[in-house]
């Protein structure tokens, strides 16, 4: 055999073998395209339904925000510290909050001439369900909203006075205690932030804690306002007066705790009273009452 078609044959097999590996990368390149293809898909139609979903969703509000302008149902100042104490910062909400209140009724009385018995009575209960459940919702969202900011409050108070420690300012430290809180309390992170952007806009310190305070409405964020203004106004040593306050929130919550703990053996009447005792009556004495009960019948016979 000469060696030149010796060499031919090795530099063949020499190409064939080189060959394999980019012949397994490509393919394995194809099925990861096409695994991400079909991995994506899904997430391809997710968007294309949440887009189809937020324009029908625009549709509908903006119809409804037309009727509403047109009805002169014009949201006030009430209405809008309303939305703003029970966390309510869209732009849709008061369009939401009145397309409920005029289709609500509508569809309730399509739902009550469904009950054949008593049909006025319960479309006329249906309607005023529907007309109130807004104002139902609102209220226990901004119940829940301040019962978070009041048991969120001492940690907020802790972080801030980290910062203050660390050497930043009081709006510095709101701003940093708002960004750290926003996953553990997001209502206060909220409040927080909220502050930064009205000061950012120019509006003065002070004022823009009072407005916290007027949307919160709670005495707790009251005192912390009240404290802030009067540490601001006289100068005094912003880390000393929130340690202070925030050692006096969390001594008045063991106080609360303690409260509530001893009044749950006042509580406590009721259930043994009206469920454990008769249960404890029934086990003592029932076989007792049994047995005279017997021995009198055959006493009488």
């Amino acid at each position: 055999m000469s060696p030149l078609l010796i060499f031919c044959i090795m530099a063949t097999l020499f190409c064939g073998l080189a060959l394999i590996p980019v012949l397994l990368v490509t393919r394995t390149a194809d099925q990861g395209k096409r695994l991400m293809e079909v991995t994506r898909a899904p997430l391809r139609l997710r968007e294309a339904s949440e887009e189809t979903r937020g324009a029908a969703q625009r549709i509908v509000l903006g119809a409804v925000h037309f009727v509403r302008l047109r009805l002169g149902l014009a949201q006030d100042e009430k209405l809008r510290q309303k939305f703003l104490a029970a966390g309510l910062r869209d732009a849709t909400a008061a369009d939401v909050y009145f397309g409920i209140r005029l289709l609500g009724p509508v569809l309730a009385v399509l739902a009550g001439t469904f009950i054949r018995s008593s049909t006025f009575l319960w479309i006329m209960a249906l309607m005023a369900g529907a007309y109130l459940a807004p104002d139902v919702w609102v209220n226990y969202c901004t119940r829940r909203r301040r019962e978070h900011i009041r048991l969120g409050l001492p940690d907020a108070l802790d972080l801030m006075v980290v910062c203050v420690d660390a050497g930043l300012g009081i709006d510095q430290a709101l701003l940093r205690a708002g960004q750290e809180l926003a996953l553990s309390q997001p209502e206060i992170s909220e409040e927080l932030i909220q502050i930064n952007f009205e000061q950012r806009a120019g509006k003065p310190r002070i004022e823009a804690w009072q407005s916290m305070a007027e949307r919160t409405q709670l005495d707790l964020v009251k005192s912390f306002v009240h404290m802030l203004a009067q540490t601001d106004r006289f100068g005094t040593p912003i880390a000393r007066a929130l340690r202070v306050f925030a050692d006096g929130v969390r001594q008045k919550r063991r106080q609360e705790a303690e409260e509530m703990a001893a009044k749950t053996t006042v509580k406590l009447i009721f259930p043994l009273v009206l469920f454990i005792f008769p249960s404890i009556f029934i086990v003592l004495l029932g076989p007792a009452v049994i047995l005279i009960a017997k021995n009198l019948e055959g006493i009488f016979k």
